[in-house]
């Protein structure tokens, strides 16, 4: 059996034992999906958003790219949060980054590679915007962690900046935004306290109207 063959396997199996422990799940499941939740995470295998949060097929839409980016020009991404803010009324947009990210370490480093240099170019600039407070006692793990915690802080904010969530809140929409790390060690999220629900917590030079 190929690899692709054990996946369909896997898929099949899978899709009877939640026919058989819920009839109606697949035809709800097609009817529509109303999740609370935007997650927007890193492409990283070991950080699925539905398995480490508990929750099934429909409970929460997610976009996911390398180091969790929220970029204004990022078609894509712009794109997902706008859908998500508009069509499905999320109450919840969660930027979740997690620590041991490849994309924060090369950021880190001194050298190309080439077609992703202007992705992590928006990395490198948080680090060179917050450079001031990393001292010089910190190991390297600890600045690579750190700037993880201070990129999913920042992504949050570019996701406050953006008109369709700045509109949502202006008509009194119920949507907050917060930052969380993943720990690919223990399995454990941890909530960085970055909750956004109203225009007045972000720079008023962001502001929209």
């Amino acid at each position: 059996m190929s690899l692709l063959e054990a996946l369909l396997k896997n898929n099949e199996e899978w899709a009877a034992k939640i026919n058989e422990e819920d009839p109606t799940f697949f035809p709800r499941l097609a009817n529509r999906q109303s999740p609370e939740y935007l997650w927007i995470g890193c492409s990283d295998s070991r950080v699925p958003a539905n398995q480490l949060l508990g929750l099934f097929p429909g409970d929460i839409f997610v976009h996911r790219n390398i180091a969790n980016l929220v970029v204004h020009t990022d078609l894509n991404c712009m794109s997902v949060i706008k859908y998500a803010v508009d069509v499905l009324k999320v109450k919840h947009i969660i930027v979740t980054g997690h620590y041991d990210c490849g994309g924060i370490h090369a950021a880190m480093q001194k050298q190309s590679f080439d077609l992703i240099d202007g992705w992590l170019r928006n990395i490198k600039d948080i680090y060179v915007k917050f450079s001031d407070s990393f001292t010089a006692e910190m190991t390297y793990k600890q600045r690579l962690d750190y700037l993880t915690e201070l990129n999913v802080i920042e992504q949050a904010k570019n996701v406050c900046h953006t008109t369709c969530v700045q509109e949502a809140w202006a008509n009194g929409q119920d949507l907050t935004v917060h930052g969380f790390i993943y720990s690919v060690v223990d399995g454990r999220l941890k909530d960085l306290n970055v909750n956004f629900d109203n225009l007045e917590k972000i720079n008023d030079l962001y502001h929209i109207r």
